[in-house]
């Protein structure tokens, strides 16, 4: 999945149990080691067919009070944690007055933080003017995530994404052009057998041409009580083998011209681990591909893999 679910935890393994959560709490895994604090619950859009991760939450935005509170305890007891990360699945949806103010009070009780993180889509990115982006990265926002999934616009409806491959590519250069640093991630498998190529071409020609700082591939994994599972159990979707998995993401990345970005497919969902500074790494992480689709290299066990 384009999220992981975590608890919150500081450097030393210990639980933030203090700061206001409500539901399963999502972060990118680069977040791992961040401070997460609510500002919104559930997604704002909520209807991706592969997603079950915010089907059982309502979206609203936090009451103030409860968010100043978390900054206040995150600024008493976490004094060693480098990076703040904003949940749930799209906070760059509050409205700018109101998602200023928070960053403001983040600053002014954490002003050791190098940089906070939350994630984007379209429509809430589309909602942002360029100079009240600039104004968010002026005020702490350093990194911004969003899930392209894929470049395929006849799989972003059948997934029901809400954006065109087009929006995908304009709304990522507008984060770029404010300064604001994105990560973007794809789903391999997410076309099916049938389309994996194709997904795996257009993709790649949509992270050309976004030109994101990062790009995270993770592998498909179909979870009960999303609609995309029932699909695959009534024969109307087929996942990709690890075989296929494989080329469709040397597909994706022979396809993928970045110009100073990094390529990681490292989750684990995925067969094969790879961590590709691009351009400079791209044939070699191409020949890696080729040596596993060889047998030349170990793919990991299906019963190591996990979300």
């Amino acid at each position: 999945m384009s999220q992981s679910g975590i608890s919150n935890f500081n450097l030393s393994g210990k639980a933030l149990i203090n700061m206001d959560y409500s539901g399963n709490i999502f972060r990118p895994p680069s977040e791992a080691n961040s401070i997460l604090l609510q500002v919104t619950v559930g997604c704002s859009h909520n209807k991706c067919t592969f997603c079950e991760m915010y089907k059982d939450k309502r979206f609203n935005i936090k009451d103030d009070k409860t968010i100043i509170s978390d900054i206040e305890y995150a600024a008493k007891n976490y004094t060693m944690m480098r990076r703040l990360f904003l949940c749930d699945g799209d906070a760059l949806i509050v409205p700018q007055k109101k998602l200023l103010r928070y960053l403001s009070e983040i600053n002014k009780k954490l002003p050791w933080l190098d940089r906070i993180g939350a994630y984007a889509n379209t429509k809430s990115i589309g909602m942002k003017s360029h100079e009240q982006l600039v104004e968010l990265r002026e005020n702490g926002l350093k990194i911004a995530y969003m899930g392209l999934e894929t470049g395929d616009d006849v799989t972003l409806k059948a997934i029901k994404k809400g954006a065109t491959s087009e929006k995908m590519i304009l709304m990522g250069r507008k984060l770029k052009k404010a300064g604001i640093r994105t990560s973007v991630t794809v789903l391999l498998g997410i076309a099916g057998e049938e389309r994996s190529i194709i997904h795996g071409t257009e993709t790649g020609r949509v992270l050309s041409e976004m030109d994101p700082d990062y790009v995270g591939a993770l592998s498909l994994m179909l979870t009960p009580g999303t609609s995309l599972y029932k699909d695959q159990a009534e024969g109307k979707f087929k996942l990709p083998d690890a075989e296929g998995m494989l080329k469709e993401l040397g597909t994706m990345v022979a396809t993928t011209n970045l110009t100073n970005g990094l390529f990681h497919a490292n989750h684990a969902s995925n067969y094969l681990p790879i961590r590709a500074k691009m351009p400079e790494d791209k044939e070699k992480t191409l020949n890696q591909i080729n040596s596993a689709l060889n047998g030349e290299i170990a793919l990991k066990p299906e019963h190591m893999r996990a979300l």
